[in-house]
C-alpha cells in the first residue's frame, strides 16, 4: 500500500473516530427538566468540556493535514506531522477506552485527558465524595490499561 493510501486510510479512521465520538454525546445526552438545575451544571460541564476538546483537535488535524498535503512525502516535516497526527489518535483512542472502563466501575460520568507532550494523565470524575478505594480504581485501570506511573495522574473529583 503506497503512503499516499495509508494516510488517506489513517485520516478516515480518525474522522469516524471523531464522528462517533460526536453522536456517542448526541444519543446519550438525555433532556433536562427545570429541577435538574444543579445536575445539569456537573452534566454540561463534562458535555462542553468534550466539545470543546473534539473541538480543538479537529482544527488540530486539520493544521497537520494541511502540512501533510503541502510538505513531501520524503521530508522530516511531513515524518513529524504524520507521527503527531498518530499519537492524537491514539490518545484520543486511550481516552475514550479509560472514560468508558472508568464509568463501568460505577462513576456516573468521567473525562480523562492524556498530554502529548508529557506523561500525565488527568481524570474529571463525576463523584460528591471521592474515597481512597475509588481513587485506587481509578490508578489501577489506568495504570494497566496505559501502563503509566500513578505519579503521573492526576483526579479531580467534581460534584
Amino acid at each position: 500500500m503506497t503512503k499516499r493510501k495509508k494516510i488517506i486510510v489513517l485520516s478516515c479512521m480518525i474522522a469516524l473516530l471523531a464522528v462517533t465520538a460526536v453522536f456517542n454525546f448526541v444519543l446519550t445526552t438525555e433532556p433536562i427538566s427545570s429541577t435538574e438545575t444543579n445536575a445539569s451544571a456537573n452534566s454540561s460541564y463534562f458535555t462542553q468540556y468534550r466539545l470543546e476538546r473534539l473541538n480543538t483537535r479537529n482544527e488540530n488535524l486539520l493544521q497537520i493535514d494541511e502540512v501533510l498535503q503541502s510538505a513531501p512525502s520524503d521530508s522530516e516535516e511531513y515524518s513529524s506531522a504524520l507521527a503527531l497526527k498518530t499519537e492524537i489518535a491514539q490518545n484520543t483512542e486511550r481516552e475514550l477506552l479509560l472514560e468508558n472502563l472508568i464509568k463501568a466501575y460505577g462513576f456516573e460520568d468521567v473525562v480523562v485527558v492524556i498530554g502529548l507532550e508529557s506523561d500525565s494523565v488527568n481524570v474529571i470524575a463525576k463523584s460528591s465524595e471521592m474515597t481512597t478505594d475509588e481513587a485506587i480504581v481509578i490508578y489501577s485501570i489506568i495504570s494497566e490499561e496505559i501502563n503509566i506511573a500513578p505519579e503521573n495522574v492526576k483526579i479531580i473529583p467534581i460534584s
